[in-house]
């Protein structure tokens, strides 16, 4: 039986790792700079980095965009991470809206701050109006 791979983008420097199934909960790190691969915590993006990341990361990402002002945000912030921890073969990613305007581009088109995005494979599976912090992170993918 041929092993199942994974497909992730390294948060840090942006390269491509494949991790076997049965180690996606070993702790694996990054071929190239040995950043953690899989930790249970929501990793910041910048906006140069999300396309790849989205793009090349076969597991389900859940993509919070934030902004610091944004009162809601900081509410929900938290709650993002508690899930981040009880859901870690997903991928949570945080990206500062103000800090990284091109994140609003296409193809996923957050509308405003404190918005999630269900996406795997590149593909959207779920946005603002199915996903609630309150809500059931695992039910989008």
């Amino acid at each position: 039986m041929k092993e199942q791979r994974h497909a992730t983008v390294c948060p840090a420097c942006g390269t491509a790792n494949r991790i076997p199934d049965e180690r996606l909960h070993d702790g694996p790190v990054c071929g190239s700079c040995g950043t953690a691969l899989m930790a249970a915590e929501p990793v910041p993006l910048s906006d140069a980095a999300l396309p790849k990341f989205i793009a090349s990361t076969g597991l389900p990402v859940l993509a919070d965009f934030w902004a610091a002002w944004c009162g809601p945000c900081k509410a929900m912030a938290p709650t993002f991470a508690s899930v981040a921890r009880q859901m870690p073969e997903v991928r949570f990613v945080k990206i500062d809206s103000d800090a990284a305007p091109a994140a609003t581009d296409d193809p996923w088109q957050p509308l405003a701050c404190g918005e999630l995005l269900a996406i795997r494979d590149g593909v959207l599976l779920a946005g603002p109006s199915t996903i609630s912090a309150a809500g059931r992170a695992d039910d989008a993918f």
